[in-house]
């Protein structure tokens, strides 16, 4: 499920660089302990030295170097190490030895040392108390080449964290001393926690407070040595007696000498620069029990807590209590327990279920993180083994989703994995060419959802959404929401337990005009989810085009019109969306689309833009109308080139060519193939009421009439599945000859046209019976012209008879010529008086029985 990237392992980058300046013989067993990772990437390390001494040193991922920093002369306990930016100062906190004799043993538990390292010189004493001390250098982003300050922050076990401000001055031109050393500035930045969490990335430190009820606080570092709390969310926690038996650092160092029994509450909190922030935390597991763990969406203002049952058997009960392990990724929190389950939950969309995917067994285990690993979060979204000595990044793996699209997997399953490469999976035209391979082979539509329909709303809301954030909550992204009732197979997973629950209200200190970057986004989002949850429907669906599609189509068949402005404006809708269709290589493509007018699809195009664009208006005026609509528009173009993408490769898959167009032939087993698919497509964007690219029911019908039998084609036609477009019509009338067989073909279409229709197609169809029809509206229409003149009189005599078609050939054939005369152009209506002539008495021939028609 996921995939595993190492990018560092003390025993390939670090050991072999130790060994080139010692001599193994007398270092005894080498393993270098990693005592942290700072925000540049760079990894502190510590090994016990040839002389017994103890060292400590930087690898530099950049350069693939390892630098040798300071030098105990004792072998000592590091508990917790930080190097500063500039690598002129380094902090240190030592432990207490408890082995052997003649090692330094500080009088304190702890000792916290401040070392000049650029050169090595002095040594300043931070703190020697009784409890356990963290500390860490702060990495400011800053355009000064050379800075002679540094911010070191010290957290104590105690409940408080100090920061120092550290000046500093340059000697002799290269040494780098403090200033004034015995005077450090230093200021208080939290107290009375009993859980902390530094994020290098962001220069973020998060704390837990429980004076009256727990609350998670949020301190930013802004780079002129500056700070200020911007974030408070009260929680509700178990007790504190049950939360932890002693405050919990995440993210200061890694300290190899601490007992690592713990059964209290572990938490982590996670953020992206889009706004979203997560607060993880899960209760300590006792096998053979219930596993628990909580989810809490700060950016979406509710929590999930999640029940999972494990399996019976499967660890012996002599294991201690364990806890679930919690990795950011992006989009996505992983809790992984190992040996038990893996479940990936999905941060953007929390509405149901199916849309995270839970795993067990084999196909929830991950070999680097099994039973008795201690795996942390470290800077750079990566991963660290902490007594193995390796780090690595993590990512999902497609293939395995792929594996999971299968018949055998349950529906959620395949629900989630399909959503999971569409939207949030970065776009790989492999990974995308084997999606429309396993929707060609599993082309029907499953009992709990449709993977067309899903296919299609979820890669252009990954379109969307990467153009505007704040499309998130106003377009649809799956089509399960388009039906009446959700299924059962969606809304609940087996062993899995979830109940959720509405969050506080966050506090983001600060004006909204001074809020910067990632706090500034948060609360946009924070806005946005506010607004949304007090308006009905914020979502747009499709359906709500298809009223207005259903009058529009009784108004075309009816030839009634619509006002002109309506008209217009849905004509100027469609050219803005087809003028922005990928077109400029149409000469490499092979399906033969946007090639025509296609009135009804022009017509579903531009509604589609109308029927969106006001909902956007509605929902998300302050982007400005242009904006809107270019959003808009490009939402419908996207629409269309990616119907014509997926066509495009399955003709290439299988090996079509223009002969298809050819209705003369009977259909190949590729054809029929061709044609499955694109009907199921025509099915689920009907169903959606979406557009399609003009001419795809013209491509759609040539198929149908290749690879069905006659009686089954007029069928579908009958059901409104195929339509009978002109330029089919017209193919069809002019490429099939006259045999009986498709003569019967022709009538039959013929009688399902509209009339005004079935008279410009006849005309194009070589047949006694159509020039018949031909000749006969010509006469009528001239005959009725000819009642408004003065020799109307004879007109009545015409009337009376029994036979008003077919008057006497004479009298027929003076009233032509007289009305041919009389024209200003005898040719416009393309049909001569002998012609005519010669069918009339045809015509009254056969009424007279002297010929067989």
């Amino acid at each position: 499920m996921l995939r595993l990237n190492p990018t560092f392992d003390t025993q390939k980058d670090v050991v072999a660089s130790i060994l080139a300046k010692e001599e193994r013989a007398n270092i005894g067993v080498l393993e270098p302990r990693i005592l942290s990772v700072e925000k540049d990437g760079g990894v502190v390390y510590s090994w016990r030295g040839a002389t017994g001494t103890t060292r400590i040193g930087k690898y530099d991922p950049h350069s693939t170097e390892n630098k040798l920093l300071y030098t105990f002369d004792k072998q000592v306990c590091v508990s917790s190490c930080s190097l500063n930016k500039e690598e002129t100062l380094l902090a240190v906190s030592l432990s207490q030895s408890t082995q052997g004799e003649g090692r330094l043993k500080p009088v304190s538990k702890c000792l916290t040392l401040l070392i000049e390292i650029h050169p090595i010189n002095n040594t300043k004493v931070l703190k020697a108390v009784d409890c356990k001390v963290k500390v860490q250098f702060l990495y400011p982003k800053t355009c000064r080449t050379t800075v002679l300050e540094s911010h070191l922050l010290l957290a104590a076990e105690d409940g408080y964290v100090d920061q120092y401000h550290i000046t500093l001055t340059r000697q002799e031109g290269y040494r780098v001393v403090m200033q004034n050393p015995e005077r450090l500035s230093r200021e208080r930045v939290a107290e009375d926690f009993i859980w902390v969490q530094w994020d290098s990335d962001t220069q973020r430190l998060f704390y837990l407070t429980a004076r009256e009820k727990h609350t998670l606080k949020c301190v930013q570092f802004y780079p002129d040595r500056n700070f200020e709390t911007v974030f408070e969310l009260p929680l509700e926690m178990p007790s504190v007696s049950s939360v932890t038996s002693s405050v919990r650092f995440v993210n200061f160092g890694y300290d190899h000498y601490q007992d690592m029994k713990d059964e209290g509450l572990r938490l982590e909190v996670f953020t992206s620069q889009t706004g979203t922030m997560c607060v993880c935390y899960s209760h300590p597991v006792h096998w053979h029990k219930d596993a628990t763990y909580t989810i809490a969406f700060v950016h979406r203002g509710c929590s999930k807590t999640f029940t999972v049952s494990l399996e019976k058997g499967s660890a012996p009960a002599n294991l201690p209590t364990v806890h679930p392990i919690f990795i950011h990724l992006d989009y996505y929190i992983v809790v992984y327990l190992a040996d038990h389950f893996l479940h990936l939950i999905n941060c953007r969309q929390q509405d149901l279920l199916c849309y995270s995917l839970f795993l067990s067994g084999a196909d929830g285990h991950i070999e680097a993180l099994g039973l008795g690993r201690e795996v942390v979060n470290v800077s750079g979204s990566r991963l660290l083994d902490v007594r193995a000595g390796t780090m690595f990044t993590m990512e999902l793996n497609p293939d395995f989703l792929l594996e999971l699209l299968s018949s055998g997997r349950p529906e959620a399953q395949r629900l989630a994995a399909l959503h999971c490469m569409l939207v949030y999976l970065q776009p790989n035209p492999v990974i995308e060419l084997k999606i429309i391979n396993w929707i060609s082979e599993n082309v029907m539509s499953f009992d709990a959802f449709d993977q067309i329909q899903e296919f299609i709303l979820a890669t252009l809301y990954r379109i969307s959404y990467q153009q505007c954030v704040s499309l998130d909550k106003l377009l649809p992204y799956s089509c399960v929401f388009e039906k009446k009732e959700l299924p059962v197979a969606l809304t609940a997973i087996p062993r899995v337990k979830c109940t959720p629950e509405l969050l506080c209200q966050p506090i983001i200190k600060g004006k909204p005009k001074s809020l910067q970057g990632y706090w500034e986004e948060l609360q946009l989002v924070l806005d946005r989810m506010r607004y949304f949850e007090a308006v009905p429907s914020p979502r747009f669906r499709t359906s709500l085009i298809k009223e207005d599609w259903d009058r529009f189509q009784a108004a075309m068949n009816s030839e009634k019109k619509k006002s002109p402005h309506c008209r217009r404006q849905i004509e100027e809708n469609t050219k803005k969306v087809l003028s922005m269709v990928d077109t400029w290589r149409l000469d490499k493509r092979v399906v033969p689309l946007f090639q025509e007018e296609d009135q009804q699809q022009r017509v579903l195009v531009g509604l589609m833009v109308d029927k969106l664009r006001e909902h956007l208006n509605r929902h998300l005026s302050r982007l400005g109308k242009k904006k809107i609509d270019l959003l808009v528009v490009n939402y419908a173009a996207k629409l269309l080139e990616l119907v014509w993408h997926v066509l495009e490769l399955m003709w290439q898959k299988l090996k079509l060519g223009p002969w298809v167009l050819c209705i003369k032939q009977q259909g190949s087993s590729e054809e029929w193939a061709m044609f499955h698919v694109m009907f199921r497509i025509l099915e689920a964007t009907k169903g959606l009421c979406l557009p399609l690219p003009p001419g795809y029911s013209t491509l759609l019908s040539v198929l149908g009439v290749r690879c069905l039998p006659q009686h089954t084609f007029l069928q579908y036609v009958d059901h409104g599945l195929l339509q009978l477009t002109e330029p089919f019509v017209s193919r069809l009338m002019t490429d099939l000859d006259n045999s009986d067989a498709n003569e019967q073909l022709k009538f039959s279409i013929l009688k399902r046209l509209p009339e005004h229709m079935e008279q410009k197609v006849s005309q194009q169809w070589d047949h006694p019976i159509t020039s018949a029809c031909i000749s006969r509206e010509y006469v009528r229409t001239l005959l009725e012209k000819h009642s408004e003149n003065r020799d109307s009189a004879l007109l009545d005599y015409g009337k009376s008879c029994s036979y008003p078609d077919f008057l006497p050939l004479n009298y027929l054939t003076k009233i032509l010529w007289n009305r041919e005369e009389q024209a200003q152009n005898p040719f416009e209506e393309n049909v001569d008086v002998r012609f005519v002539e010669e069918m009339a008495l045809k015509q009254t021939q056969i009424k007279l029985g002297f010929e067989v028609q």
